[in-house]
C-alpha cells in the first residue's frame, strides 16, 4: 500500500498472495458484464497486432484473448510497439512527451475520431499530437509514476487495445466516447524505475531506490510543487520526467484526469496534503469536494473490490474506506503530489487510483486486474462530460476567447476557455450561476443553470467587447446630443423603481454587479479597487455615458457603503441605485441628464468580510462592524490632529489609492445606527465634543441639507427616539465632532487630501433591518440620494489653461479669497470648486505662470464656468530671447507623421489609453513554463529568426560559468545609429532567484513582436524606439534556483557568490557587471531603464545607497509612480507578503535606501555614471513562484511595461546647434543644477523629467553658455532647439574690453621698445665719435662740432674721417645726433 509514499510495510515481498485464492473465488460467480460493454475482440492476435473485430461477443471475462495477450508486462521496445499498433490511422497518434533521465521515451497514445496520419514507427515519433479538437474534451490517464507498481502499465495497453478495436467494430458506447472525447493515455512515467523493479514484489523493496523512484532517487509524486510545501521540491533537471508531465498539462487543456497507482484499492482525491502536514487523519477540502467524491466513486462504484470499500491488502487487512474513497490528506500526508498540482495550476480534476494490493503482481494476475478496472475506466472517462460546457465568443465577431475565465458562484476556483473559445466545467447535479470574464469584455453571468445526472448542460456565452470613446480636451462644457437611440420622454413619465429587495450577499452581490454590467455595457463598468483582508473583491461600480472614460469638464462622484460591516442599508440602497440608474437612463429625463452629466461611482461595501459575519436584525451590536482584523475602518485614515497608530488596512490603502487616481468633486459615505447627515470635521485639537469648523462649512452645511431636505424622518431630526430619546439634529444635520469625536475619519481625509468633499450620512436606526423593510428603506431615500448627487454641479467649473499653447494645466490652484481651502485642476486642466450662492474672488495660480484673479458670482442653480488663462511668468518670457527656442505643438514645421505620434502619445496618456491598445492588440500569450537558460537563447534566436527585419541579438559577454549574457534590440532599424530615438533598457535577472522578470521580458519581446505591422499604436512606437531587452543578467544562478521557491537565496549570487546588485562601482570584479557597465551602461545613450526583481510587489527609485540628498528625486519619484499607478495592485501600497504581512509602502513607490540600502547598485551606477535614471520593479513576493502564476503576473505587469514604453517619449527632447546650423555633439545640458546628460551625435538629446517646469543649462566649449526653462507636460514631449552664439568672453570677459586691453598694452610694448633702442644708440655713437677724435686734428674737430652745431648733415655724412666699418644702421643712428 505505499503508494503514493506511504509508511513502509511489515511482511515477505510475497505475502499478498495469500488471499488471491479467496479473491479469485470471489469474483468467478460475478455475473456477466451487460451486454453493451464489449470486449476486445474474440480471435487472438498476434503480440503487437491489433484485435480483429469479433463476430460475436463474448461475456466478461471469457477467452484470454479477449483483451490482448495477458502472459507478460511489456519492456520498453515491446511497450512502444503495442501503442503504436492502437494508432489506427484516423483514430489514434503516438507521440512522446520527452525522455527519463536514462533516455527512455514517455510515450503517449493519443485517441479521439478524426486525427489524421498513418501508421508509426515508434522510434520516429515525435513531441507532436496533432491538432486540438474545440468542443472535445481532453482526458488523460497516467499509469507507472512509481516504477514498481506496474499493473496500470499494462491496464493502460489494454484499454488503448480495447478503445481502438471497439471503435474499429462499431461498439456504439466506445463509438460515441471517441467521437465526444480526446483522450491521451501516458503507460509509464517511470520507465526507468520499472526496468529496475522486480515481478512478484508486493510490497516496497528493502532497497527503496529499486524501482520506485527515478534515477536520481527522485519520488516522482513529491516533486511538484505544492500549494501548501514547506521544502523545495527537486530541481527539474533531476526530474526531467515531471518536467515533462507538468508542460504537457500546461500546454494543453484537459479537464479530467486519472494517476493509476497500486499497493492499495481505493479512489483518492485532492487534496493530498494540508497545511498541517500532519501524517494522517486531517480532512484538507477542496472548492469542489463534492466533484472529487463524484468522480472517485465513478470509478470506484464499477471496480469489484473498490467499491466493498475493504480491500484486505496483506499490508493492512483492517484498513477501510467506505465507498472505496478517500481525501488524500486524510489518509496520508503526501506533499508535492501529482493531483493537487492538477487542480491548482490547470482545468484538469485529477483522483489517484489505487489498482491493486500487490504493487508489480505475476503476469499470470494481469487478465484478472485488466477485468477488474475495464468498467471502471470507461466510466471514467466518460464522467468528462458532467457539469456545463460551451464556448465563450466575441459577440461582435463570433470568434472563440482563448483564457476566458469560467467563474460559479460559491465555489471558488475557476476554469478558463481553450484556443477555440471552449470551456468545460465539471460540476455535481444542481443549480448553478455561470459567469464569463475576459480581458477587454464585459462579464457574462447565466444564472439559474440547471446541471443534471448524464450529459453537460451546454451554456454558450457571447461577451461584448468593452467599448470606450475618447473625448478630446475641451475648455467649456461639454454639450452631448441625444443619442440616436435614445428615445425622448413625456412629462407624465414615471420612473422604473427597483425590484430587487433583499440581503445580497458577496455572491449575490458579485452576480448582482456582473448582470448589471453584462445587461447595460454602453453605460457601466464593474471594476475592483482592489481585495479585502479575506481576498473579498472591492467592487465598484461605474455609472457614465462613456464609462471607463474621463470626461474633461465632467465632475466625478462617488457613494461609499458598508464601510462598517454591520450597517448594511446603504449596500442595499446602492445595489437599488444602480438598478435605478441603469432601468432609467434614455427614458427617465432626470436620470438620463444626470448620467450623461457626471461621472458616478458607486461601492456598495468597502467592508464585505464584515458583512458576511453580521447578523441580520442588529441593532446595537459591534459583530461584523469591523473588517476581519478587527480594526475599525472608519478610524484607520490619517488624522490632522491625532496620530493613528493602527497599521493601515488593505481596505484604507484601497479607498485612499482610488481617491488619489480619480478627480472626484463629491461623495458621501454610508452609514446606519442613526438618521442624520454628518459634517466636517469629525474631530478636533482637545478630541472634545464640540463643533469643529471646517473652511468649507456653509458648503457642507448646503450639502448635508439638500440630502436631509428629501427624506421628511431625516429631517424631523429626532427619528430614532425610541433607541436615543436625548438625541435631537436640527434639519436632520451635525457637525461630526459635535454630535462626538472621531479621529482617523474617512470624511475629514477626503478634505484634507483631495479635491472631494464628503458627507457621512445616517440612513436607518438599525444598523442591519429586516429584508422585509428594505423597500421603505429605498422608499426614504431615493430622492435623496439623486438630489444630492446633483450637488455636484454646484459652485465653480472651469478650464486652467496656459496662454502659450492654449493646452490644460495640471494642478494648477484655484483658491477663493478668506476660504482656506485650495482645489487642484486635472489632466486637462479641467477643476470644479462647490460654492453656496454668493460673489467671490477665485484665483488661478500655476508654478512657472502669472496668477490670474476674478470676481465670480455663484447663482443658486448650477455652476458657473469660469476659465482661466495664465501667461508664463516674466523670467521665463526673457528667455524667449535666448537661443534655446521652444518647438510648439502647432508649429507647422513639424511633419505628419510626427504630429500623428504625438496625437498616439497623447492618446495613450489619457485615461484608459493604454487599456484600449491592450484590447486592439493579438491575443494574450500562453505563458505556462520557465526557460531554463538553454530555452531562453533557442527563444530568442527564434524570435530573430522570424523578425530578422525589428530584432537584432546581441553577446554583451559571457557569466562566470560562461553563459553569454544575450541583448535584443527591437527597433524598425536594429543595430543602427539612431540618435533621435529615445533608447529604453529593460533588464531583469539580477538575482538569479527571482527569474519572473526574465519571463516577463520574454512575453513583452513576444507581444511586441507578435504585433508589428498588425496593431497601429506598437508598430509607430517599435519604429520611433530603440527598445533593448536584456532578460538574464545572471544565468547562471537562474540554473541553480528552483520553481515555487518563495524565500530561498539559492541561485540569488551569481557562480563565484557575489550578489551582482552590490557589483556595479568602478572596480567591478564580476563578469557579468562588466559585460552591462561597458556595453550598455557606460554608452551613456539611454533614456530610461527598467530593471526586474522579486521579493515584493513595489518600485523602488534611486538611490539604493543613503544619500543626503537625492538629485532630480521628482523625475525618479514620478517614473516609478507611473509604473506602480499602472499595476491592479501595487499602487494599494499593501504587497502583503507573508513574511512582511504589514509592510506599507505608500503608492506602492519608495526610495531604495528606505527599503533595503546596499552600495554597489545598478540603478545608482546607471544615474551616476550613465546619466540615464532607472527604476527597480519587484514583481512578485514570491521569489520564484510557480509556473502557474505566469499567465497572471504578465496580466498584472504588461500595462506598467508599456506605460514605460510611451513614458521614454515624454520628458524634453532637442537639438543643439551653433548659429550656421551645425549640430553640437558632446555639449553638456544641465537641469535643474543637477543632472547631466550629454548630447549625441547629430547634436540630440533626450531627458526624462517630472511634469512641471524645469531649469535647463547648456554648455559647450567655444560657445555661449545658454540658460532656460521649459514646461514638461504629462502626456507629451517638449522639444528644444538650442542655437549657441561664438563666446565672446575670453577670461571670463567681454571680448571688446580684452581686444581694447590687448591693444593698448602692445602699443605701449612697442613705444617703450623704441625708447630703449633710442637710449642705447646714443651711447653707441659717444663711443665712435671718441674714436674719430683720436685721428682728427684738433682744429679740426672743433670745425666738426661745428658744422654739427649747424645742422649740416650732408657734411656729416661725406666727411673724410667717417669710420668706413660702420654699419648702415650705426650710420643711420649717428645721423640722429
Amino acid at each position: 500500500m505505499w503508494s503514493r509514499g506511504r509508511r513502509p510495510l511489515g511482511g515477505q515481498p510475497g505475502a499478498s498472495r495469500r488471499p488471491l485464492p479467496l479473491l479469485l473465488l470471489l469474483l468467478l460467480p460475478c455475473p456477466a458484464r451487460p451486454a453493451h460493454i464489449k470486449k476486445a475482440g474474440a480471435t487472438a492476435t498476434a503480440p503487437g497486432a491489433p484485435a480483429a473485430p469479433a463476430a460475436q461477443e463474448p461475456a466478461a471475462g471469457s477467452g484470454p484473448e479477449s483483451a490482448g495477450p495477458f502472459g507478460r508486462y511489456y519492456h520498453e521496445e515491446e511497450l512502444g510497439a503495442e501503442l503504436a499498433a492502437a494508432a489506427r490511422p484516423g483514430l489514434g497518434r503516438l507521440y512522446s512527451l520527452g525522455r527519463s533521465l536514462e533516455g527512455r521515451p514517455l510515450w503517449v497514445l493519443r485517441l479521439t475520431a478524426g486525427l489524421g496520419g498513418a501508421g508509426q514507427d515508434p522510434a520516429t515519433v515525435g513531441q507532436d499530437p496533432g491538432p486540438r479538437v474545440p468542443g472535445r474534451p481532453q482526458v488523460k490517464l497516467v499509469g507507472n509514476m512509481h516504477g514498481d507498481e506496474t499493473v496500470s502499465r499494462q491496464v493502460l495497453v489494454y484499454l488503448a487495445r480495447e478503445l481502438a478495436a471497439g471503435y474499429a467494430r462499431g461498439d456504439p458506447r466506445l463509438v460515441r466516447l471517441l467521437n465526444t472525447t480526446d483522450v491521451h493515455l501516458l503507460p509509464s512515467l517511470n520507465p526507468d524505475g520499472f526496468e529496475r523493479a522486480l515481478e512478484g514484489r508486493c510490497d516496497p523493496a528493502p532497497d527503496a531506490r529499486a524501482g520506485r523512484y527515478n534515477s536520481r532517487g527522485h519520488d516522482l509524486n513529491r516533486s511538484f510543487p505544492d500549494q501548501f510545501g514547506t521544502g523545495e521540491p527537486p530541481a527539474l533537471d533531476e526530474v526531467p520526467e515531471v518536467r515533462a508531465v507538468m508542460q504537457w498539462i500546461q500546454s494543453n487543456n484537459f479537464v479530467l484526469s486519472g494517476n493509476l497507482h497500486g499497493g492499495s484499492v481505493v479512489a483518492s482525491y485532492p487534496f493530498d496534503d494540508s497545511p498541517q502536514h500532519k501524517t494522517s487523519g486531517i480532512y484538507s477540502r477542496t472548492d469542489d469536494d463534492e466533484v472529487f467524491k463524484y468522480l472517485a466513486r465513478s470509478y470506484a462504484s464499477k471496480h469489484p473490490i473498490m467499491k466493498t470499500g475493504d480491500p484486505r491488502c496483506p499490508s493492512d487487512e483492517d484498513e477501510t474506506f467506505k465507498d472505496g474513497i478517500t481525501n488524500g490528506a486524510h489518509w496520508y500526508d503526501v506533499e508535492g503530489g501529482m493531483q493537487d498540482y492538477n487542480y491548482m495550476w490547470s482545468n484538469c480534476f485529477e483522483i489517484t487510483l489505487e489498482l491493486s494490493c500487490c504493487k508489480y503482481p505475476p503476469a499470470s494476475q494481469l487478465r484478472q486486474e485488466w477485468e477488474n478496472n475495464r468498467e471502471s475506466l470507461i466510466t471514467f472517462i466518460e464522467k468528462v462530460h458532467i457539469g456545463v460546457s460551451g464556448f465563450v465568443k466575441d459577440a461582435t465577431s463570433g470568434s472563440g476567447l482563448e483564457n476566458a475565465t469560467i467563474s460559479v458562484a460559491g465555489i471558488n476556483h475557476d476554469v478558463t476557455s481553450g484556443k477555440g473559445g471552449d470551456f468545460y466545467r465539471l460540476l455535481v447535479p444542481g443549480t448553478y450561476n455561470v459567469t464569463a470574464a475576459s480581458v477587454g469584455y464585459m462579464p457574462m453571468t447565466v444564472s439559474n443553470v440547471v446541471v443534471q445526472e448524464g450529459p453537460a448542460t451546454e451554456v454558450n456565452f457571447l461577451l461584448r467587447p468593452t467599448v470606450v470613446i475618447a473625448v478630446e480636451p475641451q475648455t467649456a462644457a461639454p454639450t452631448v446630443a441625444p443619442a440616436a437611440d435614445t428615445p425622448e420622454t413625456s412629462a407624465s413619465h414615471q420612473p422604473i423603481q427597483p425590484q430587487d429587495f433583499h440581503h445580497h450577499h458577496f455572491p449575490d452581490m458579485e452576480i448582482f454587479l456582473r448582470r448589471f454590467a453584462n445587461e447595460y455595457p454602453n453605460i457601466t463598468r464593474l471594476y475592483s479597487l482592489g481585495k479585502s483582508v479575506e481576498s473579498r473583491e472591492l467592487y465598484v461600480m461605474e455609472i457614465s455615458d462613456n464609462p471607463g472614460v474621463h470626461e474633461p469638464g465632467e465632475p466625478e462622484f462617488k457613494y461609499i457603503g458598508n464601510m462598517h460591516g454591520n450597517e448594511v442599508v446603504g449596500r442595499e440602497l446602492l445595489l437599488n441605485l444602480i438598478e435605478f440608474l441603469c432601468k432609467n437612463f434614455g427614458t427617465d429625463p432626470e436620470v438620463t441628464e444626470l448620467v450623461r452629466n457626471t461621472r458616478i461611482h458607486l461601492m456598495p461595501s468597502m467592508n464585505p468580510d464584515g458583512y458576511e459575519k453580521s447578523l441580520e436584525g442588529d441593532s446595537f451590536s459591534v459583530v461584523g462592524r469591523n473588517n476581519s482584523n478587527n480594526f475599525d475602518l472608519n478610524r484607520n485614515f490619517p488624522d490632522q490632529f491625532f496620530q493613528i497608530t493602527d497599521p493601515v488596512q488593505p481596505e484604507t490603502t484601497a479607498v485612499m489609492s482610488w481617491l488619489k487616481t480619480y478627480p472626484f468633486v463629491l461623495s458621501a459615505n454610508l452609514h446606519g445606527g442613526s438618521l442624520v447627515v454628518n459634517y466636517p470635521y469629525d474631530d478636533d485639537e482637545q478630541g472634545v465634543t464640540a463643533y469643529s469648523k471646517s473652511p468649507d462649512d456653509a458648503v457642507f452645511q448646503h450639502l448635508a441639507l439638500s440630502y436631509s431636505k428629501e427624506n421628511s424622518e431625516m429631517y424631523e431630526g429626532n427619528s430614532c427616539k425610541d433607541l436615543y430619546p436625548d438625541e435631537h439634529f436640527s434639519h436632520g444635520i451635525t457637525n461630526g465632532a459635535n454630535w462626538y469625536n472621531v479621529p482617523g475619519g474617512m470624511q475629514d481625509w477626503n478634505y484634507l487630501n483631495t479635491n472631494c468633499f464628503e458627507v457621512t450620512i445616517e440612513l436607518s436606526c438599525i444598523k442591519y433591518p429586516y429584508e422585509k423593510d428594505l423597500p421603505q428603506y429605498w422608499e426614504q431615500n431615493r430622492r435623496s440620494l439623486i438630489q444630492f448627487m446633483k450637488q455636484v454641479h454646484r459652485g465653480v467649473r472651469g478650464f486652467v489653461l496656459d496662454a502659450t499653447d492654449g493646452r490644460g494645466i495640471l494642478n494648477a490652484t484655484i483658491s477663493v479669497a478668506d476660504i482656506n481651502h485650495p482645489v487642484t485642476s486635472y489632466k486637462s486642466g479641467d477643476y470644479w470648486r462647490l460654492l453656496v450662492p454668493g460673489t467671490y474672488k477665485i484665483t488661478a495660480s500655476a508654478r512657472g505662470y502669472n496668477p490670474v484673479t476674478k470676481n465670480v458670482t455663484v447663482k443658486d442653480e448650477g455652476a458657473v464656468q469660469v476659465n482661466f488663462t495664465l501667461v508664463r511668468s516674466s523670467s521665463d518670457s526673457r528667455n524667449k530671447s535666448n537661443k534655446m527656442k521652444e518647438m510648439m505643438a502647432d508649429s507647422g514645421t513639424s511633419d505628419p507623421t510626427t504630429k500623428e505620434f504625438e496625437t498616439l502619445i497623447k492618446d495613450l496618456s489619457a485615461e484608459n489609453g493604454l487599456e484600449r491598445l491592450m484590447l486592439s492588440s493579438s491575443p494574450n500569450l500562453a505563458l505556462y513554463r520557465y526557460h531554463s537558460y538553454k530555452d531562453l537563447s533557442e527563444f530568442l534566436r527564434g524570435l530573430v529568426m522570424n523578425y530578422p527585419h525589428i530584432t537584432n541579438l546581441t553577446n554583451l559577454g559571457q557569466s562566470a560559468e560562461f553563459r553569454q549574457i544575450w541583448s535584443l534590440e527591437i527597433s524598425n532599424k536594429p543595430n543602427m545609429s539612431e540618435p533621435e530615438e529615445p533608447k529604453i533598457r529593460f533588464v531583469a535577472g539580477i538575482h538569479g532567484n527571482a527569474p519572473v522578470g526574465t519571463e516577463l521580458l520574454l512575453a513583452l519581446a513576444e507581444f511586441l513582436c507578435l504585433n508589428y505591422k498588425r496593431n497601429p499604436a506598437v508598430t509607430k512606437l517599435i519604429d520611433r524606439t530603440r527598445i533593448v531587452i536584456v532578460p538574464s543578467l545572471n544565468p547562471d544562478g537562474r540554473e541553480r534556483a528552483q520553481e515555487k521557491a518563495c524565500t530561498s537565496k539559492i541561485g540569488r549570487t551569481n557562480a563565484h557568490g557575489k550578489d551582482l546588485d552590490t557589483d556595479f562601482t568602478s572596480n567591478a570584479s564580476q563578469p557579468e557587471t562588466k559585460a552591462i557597465i561597458e556595453n550598455l551602461i557606460q554608452k551613456q545613450d539611454f533614456s530610461l531603464s527598467v530593471a526586474l526583481d522579486g521579493g515584493s510587489v513595489l518600485v523602488t527609485y534611486p538611490y539604493d545607497k543613503p544619500v543626503q540628498t537625492v538629485e532630480n528625486k521628482e523625475t525618479l519619484r514620478h517614473l516609478a509612480s507611473l509604473y506602480a499607478n499602472n499595476h491592479p495592485s501595487m499602487h494599494m501600497g499593501q504587497p502583503s507578503c507573508p513574511n512582511k504581512s504589514d509592510e506599507n509602502i505608500p503608492g506602492g513607490v519608495i526610495r531604495g535606501a528606505e527599503w533595503h540600502g546596499h552600495m554597489g547598485s545598478m540603478k545608482d551606477y546607471s544615474v551616476t555614471y550613465g546619466h540615464c535614471p532607472e527604476i527597480t520593479v519587484y514583481t512578485s513576493c514570491c521569489y520564484f513562484p510557480s509556473a502557474g502564476q505566469l499567465p497572471t503576473l504578465w496580466a498584472e505587469n504588461k500595462k506598467s511595461l508599456l506605460s514605460m514604453l510611451v513614458e521614454v517619449h515624454k520628458g524634453v527632447h532637442g537639438i543643439v546647434r551653433d548659429k550656421s546650423g551645425k549640430p553640437v555633439s558632446k555639449a553638456i545640458i544641465v537641469l535643474n543644477e543637477g543632472i547631466k546628460v550629454h548630447t549625441k551625435e547629430g547634436g540630440y538629446f533626450h531627458v526624462l523629467l517630472a511634469p512641471g517646469f524645469h531649469n535647463i543649462n547648456a554648455i559647450a566649449d567655444g560657445y555661449q553658455q545658454q540658460h532656460s526653462q521649459v514646461f514638461v507636460h504629462h502626456d507629451a514631449a517638449s522639444s528644444v532647439i538650442i542655437e549657441f552664439d561664438t563666446d565672446n568672453r575670453i577670461f571670463g570677459l567681454p571680448r571688446e574690453l580684452v581686444v581694447t586691453v590687448a591693444g593698448a598694452t602692445m602699443s605701449a610694448l612697442v613705444l617703450t621698445a623704441c625708447i630703449i633702442w633710442c637710449v642705447c644708440s646714443i651711447k653707441s655713437n659717444r663711443h665712435k665719435d671718441g674714436f674719430h677724435r683720436l685721428r682728427q686734428h684738433h682744429d679740426d674737430y672743433e670745425d666738426e662740432i661745428r658744422l654739427m652745431s649747424t645742422g649740416s648733415k650732408k657734411s656729416l655724412l661725406s666727411h673724410e674721417f667717417q669710420d668706413e666699418t660702420d654699419t648702415e644702421e650705426e650710420t643711420l643712428y649717428s645721423s640722429k645726433h
